[in-house]
């Protein structure tokens, strides 16, 4: 059977997760400090996955009002008009904008439910000890941790606006609840990306490695 490929808190070796320097912790010492950027060193970061649970599960409460609530009213000579996200994409495809309700739905409907499937499932894994698909699991992660990059409210709300100014004649546009509690899903999942230890992955695979030594 082939060795078992070193690694990094056998050679007391840890990487900075905001400048990326792979530096040597004091011996004996679980933590230490970046000597680039002064960002605290640790082999694995402390409940990470229970910070992570609780950041998805608050995603995932906060995502269903996201989508009931309205999240902008609009006022026209005609009276006013509350939308929710859902009703947005309606509008957009019955207007003929059908490019900018795809975007909308795969943006803020879509991609949302994914990355918390994303994230339980990693957990999950992760708490199972489960040593099959590392690098597909790694990959995944880094998809999840990019398209978090993206989700932002400006294509949501330009899409929507946009929309909204084709419809004559408009009078303004009203944020309503809804928008906060989207923002809260953006924020909340990104969080938890960044909360979630990617190492924690190779562990159990690194525990059996060595059970078969």
């Amino acid at each position: 059977m082939t060795s078992a490929a070193p690694t990094a808190i056998a050679a007391g070796l840890a990487r900075c997760r905001h400048c990326g320097v792979l530096s040597v912790l004091p011996s004996g010492q679980e933590k230490g400090f970046c000597p680039r950027c002064g960002h605290e060193l640790v082999y694995r970061h402390k409940e990470s996955i229970q910070r992570t649970w609780a950041l998805i599960i608050a995603a995932a409460i906060c995502y269903l009002p996201a989508n009931i609530l309205p999240v902008m009213t609009s006022v026209t000579f005609m009276g006013s008009h509350a939308d929710t996200i859902i009703g947005g994409v309606i509008l957009l495809y019955t207007s003929g904008s059908w490019h900018l309700a795809l975007i909308v739905l795969i943006a803020s409907v879509m991609i949302p439910v994914a990355k918390l499937i994303a994230l339980g499932y990693l957990l999950i894994t992760v708490q199972r000890r489960s040593t099959k698909s590392n690098r597909e699991r790694l990959k995944l992660y880094r998809l999840v941790e990019f398209i978090g990059r993206w989700s932002m409210l400006d294509v949501f709300v330009i899409a929507f606006v946009v929309a909204l100014v084709q419809l004559k004649p408009l009078m303004a546009a009203e944020p309503r609840p809804g928008i906060v509690f989207f923002a809260a899903v953006v924020i909340l999942t990104m969080i938890a990306a960044q909360s979630f230890d990617p190492r924690l992955i190779w562990d159990s695979a690194n525990i059996m490695e060595k059970r078969h030594e």
